[in-house]
């Protein structure tokens, strides 16, 4: 029996593919071992995000021939489709496989064989049209569902169109047959993840359903505890599914919105498709239907033509919104992208300044928010993560919680009531479980 071996790199949709593709070789009769492991075949499932993709790929890829030298090497993912010439010329790389064709990594291994320069199959971006259903379930407590790939979106620092194509979707009534799939095993919480899924419904080049008949339709799926969505663009956040999601019996009150910048002049730089007045009412509108709703935005520092004022007014509007934590991202030159020929360059150390200002701004939004919710009980979904005596877990509306380890609550959802925040910036419930 071969064994295979898989490493995967940036999102959760990354994660949702990795794990649907490494069932295709178990199907195929493969024996999935870890990638500390020897293996026969190695399968990098790469992401374009991150300013050292290049640099992580050759440290895995040099891992991966450490243990097991005579193994076949397979690069797939953003990465992969974006660079494929430049990932090829990378010692110990077999294989490059691009959007269109990682699903048909089984089919290309067949006719595979070592040679001296690696193979390349990485088609133009127009060619990946299909939708390939994907879903985690390496980790028995929470799955991420793919409900949409691609993005018709043009914003001006990102590849990720350039990466996974236009904009597609799976149907409703085939998510629902994977949501029936998944309340068959353990999992209780599913995570529904996307390029940009709150354009859910393209099939065919055609909007045929939409977001909030997804998720209607999902919250009527028996055996499925939670709903959490991953993330939505502001404009496609309308106040129906603000309400929708208040009301649900399984969507949680968790919501990550992308807002990049808060100064209209660089939303309109970047090519966003909405401006910062949008962002404040449909926060607004969370705040009023769910009060103790966790809300995530991703926020960019120096993209090219920020002034320190634009940044001041991104700080200071963020700091204004009753928000809970940031993802904060540094901007960073990407091939191929309107952003680069731009003028007004930030210098790279002004870059990491204001990211870290707004890493610390972050910080203290997260415990501000964690110090609101003292004192009330929640249902807590409790993981199989134990450190020296304590077990931990995330509440509805994204608190982490710690208490004392109890070996019959992993993979429980409990109610708890929300103590104290301590040292570590997660929530003590001293006296175990509430009900």
């Amino acid at each position: 029996m071969k064994k295979v071996a898989f490493y995967t790199l940036g999102c959760k949709l990354n994660f949702s593919e990795t794990s649907t593709i490494s069932r295709l070789f178990e199907e195929e009769g493969y024996q999935k071992v870890a990638f500390e492991e020897k293996a026969d075949i190695f399968v990098i499932n790469t992401c374009s995000v991150t300013e050292n993709a290049d640099k992580k790929c050759r440290q895995i890829v040099k891992s991966a021939k450490k243990n097991s030298p005579d193994s076949f090497v397979v690069i797939i993912g953003c990465f992969a489709q974006l660079k494929p010439k430049e990932i090829s010329e990378i010692p110990g790389v077999d294989a490059v496989l691009g959007a269109a064709e990682k699903f048909k990594l089984l089919e290309h291994l067949k006719g595979f064989e070592k040679q001296k320069e690696a193979i390349v199959c990485a088609s133009e971006i127009s060619n990946a049209t299909e939708f390939n259903n994907a879903y985690s379930i390496a980790d028995r407590t929470r799955t991420f569902l793919k409900v949409q790939d691609g993005c018709n979106y043009g914003c001006a620092f990102c590849t990720i169109p350039l990466a996974r194509g236009k904009s597609r979707s799976d149907t409703i009534e085939n998510i629902l047959k994977s949501a029936h799939e998944i309340a068959q095993t353990e999992v209780k919480e599913v995570v529904l993840t996307g390029v940009n899924i709150g354009d859910f419904g393209v099939q065919d080049g055609r909007r045929k359903e939409r977001f909030l008949e997804l998720i209607q339709t999902l919250d009527e799926v028996e055996g499925i505890e939670r709903y959490r969505i991953s993330s939505i663009e502001p404009n496609l956040l309308n106040n129906q599914i603000i309400e929708f999601v208040a009301k649900s019996k399984r969507f949680v009150p968790h919501f990550h919105i992308p807002l990049q910048s808060g100064s209209n002049k660089i939303l309109k730089l970047m090519n966003r498709r909405y401006l910062r007045e949008l962002y404040v009412e449909r926060v607004a509108k969370i705040k009023q239907e769910m009060p103790d709703a966790c809300i995530g935005v991703d926020v960019i520092t120096g993209f090219p033509g920020e002034t320190h004022e634009d940044f001041l007014d991104t700080y200071n509007f963020i700091n204004e919104l009753p928000v809970s934590y940031l993802h904060v991202f540094t901007y960073s030159e990407r091939a191929n992208t309107h952003a680069v020929e731009m003028d007004g360059v930030v210098p790279k150390k002004e870059r990491n300044e204001r990211s870290n200002m707004l890493r610390i701004l972050s910080e203290k939004k997260k415990h501000a928010f964690y110090e609101s919710q003292l004192g009330k009980a929640f249902s807590v979904l409790l993981e199989n993560d134990v450190k020296e005596g304590y077990m931990f877990g995330f509440t509805e509306n994204y608190l982490k919680v710690k208490l004392p380890f109890q070996e019959d609550l992993v993979n429980q959802v409990r109610l708890v009531k929300m103590e104290a925040v301590n040292e570590e910036g997660t929530m003590d419930v001293l006296e175990s479980v509430v009900v």
